[in-house]
């Protein structure tokens, strides 16, 4: 087998179909958009437009999958969960990738993948593609409360005349608030340090020719002057952590909310939670939407591997290749070494391209 990848998610899928592209013999092991099916509640809304899509040959688009259904992207915007997720089942099958619905216990050089099965699969190279699911981030004074990340939140059916407390102030955070309205909730409280966001609409064309530089200059990202890269993580950060989609305005307008911008937890028991501004709050339940942070030792399966780091990232060669030759880590693992847009799904096809070029030229 020339390449073992592992997840099945927008990065696994779309460095399969590169591959496969390349004529190199491909197996992907994990479960077909696992986090998305696993991890994101029904109902939920995704950011991004019908212009970003899984096929690194630029066939197999969102935009032509609306069109082959009679779908005008109008009618899709914001774009449902269930609809890319549809998407992707259909993009998987006209690419031919067939996934095994397995996990893969652990990793040795050479490259030898056991599977909790027990079956050992060899390759030429692996894909690492974990997602974000091993690096949800909690702060210091959680393990003293009962709470979840968002997402291992998804089933909000149980919330109904609950009083939850959101640490967080982002769009998952928001976002999960207006759903937490929708199923119910008696109060719902969104605390966070910063001031509270604006919602406005926001383009995310402004990543496409960032994208397009990573595929035309080795270590793009990493030779910028560093002005320039600050510029683009400043940009970054503004339109998509600073601006939260307008589509939510409605939605929280009908929740019973409180917003506490400015603000932050002092002290937290089981009994109690209180915060800077003197409240104190007795949620029943509380959610962190405090976001994630890389940590390559918190993958199971890469375990034991001597996979070089910094800040726990990966440290990346220019086709995504860590330090380990023959094994790649694209998506969030990504970000330190090609930017901040290599967290989501924009940027798969270029990722999957990168990945292939090296793999089918070794």
């Amino acid at each position: 087998m020339d390449l073992l990848v592992v997840g099945a998610g927008p990065y696994g899928l779309a460095a399969a179909a590169a591959a496969r592209d390349r004529g190199l013999d491909v197996t992907v092991v994990g479960r077909p958009m696992g986090f998305w099916r696993e991890h994101m509640p029904a109902g939920m809304f995704l950011r991004s437009g019908p212009d970003w899509h899984l096929d690194p040959a630029g066939e197999q688009t969102l935009e032509r999958y609306l069109e082959l259904r009679g779908i005008p992207p109008a009618d899709v915007d914001p774009l449902p969960l269930e609809l890319f997720l549809d998407y992707a089942g259909w993009f998987q099958a006209a690419k031919g990738i067939e996934v095994r619905d397995e996990r893969v216990a652990s990793l040795r050089p050479g490259w030898e993948a056991t599977l909790e099965s027990g079956e050992t699969l060899r390759a030429r190279a692996v894909v690492a593609a974990p997602g974000v699911a091993h690096f949800t981030h909690r702060p210091d004074w959680a393990d003293a409360v009962p709470g979840e990340h968002t997402c291992d939140l998804t089933d909000l059916r149980g919330l109904s005349g609950a009083r939850v407390l959101i640490v967080g102030g982002r769009q998952s955070a928001y976002e999960w608030a207006a759903l937490l309205g929708e199923h119910g909730a008696e109060r719902v409280d969104v605390v966070h340090r910063h001031a509270a966001p604006r919602f406005a609409p926001v383009s995310w064309r402004f990543i496409d020719p960032h994208v397009d530089s990573t595929l035309a200059v080795p270590g793009w990202w990493r030779t910028l002057p560093e002005a320039e890269r600050q510029a683009i993580a400043r940009r970054f950060w503004e339109v998509g952590r600073l601006t939260l989609e307008p589509w939510l305005v409605p939605r929280l307008a009908r929740a019973p909310l409180r917003v506490r911008a400015r603000t932050e937890v002092v002290a937290a028991s089981e009994a109690e939670v209180r915060l800077s501004d003197g409240a104190r709050l007795r949620p029943d339940r509380i959610v962190f939407a405090c976001g994630y942070r890389a940590d390559v030792a918190r993958v199971p399966y890469l375990a034991g591997l001597d996979v070089a780091t910094a800040d726990g990232f990966p440290v990346l060669g220019h086709h995504l290749e860590t330090s380990l030759p023959g094994l790649y880590m694209p998506g969030f693992a990504a970000t330190r070494d090609f930017g901040p847009f290599f967290g989501f799904v924009k940027a798969a096809p270029a990722a999957g391209t990168l990945i292939a070029r090296h793999v089918a030229s070794a």
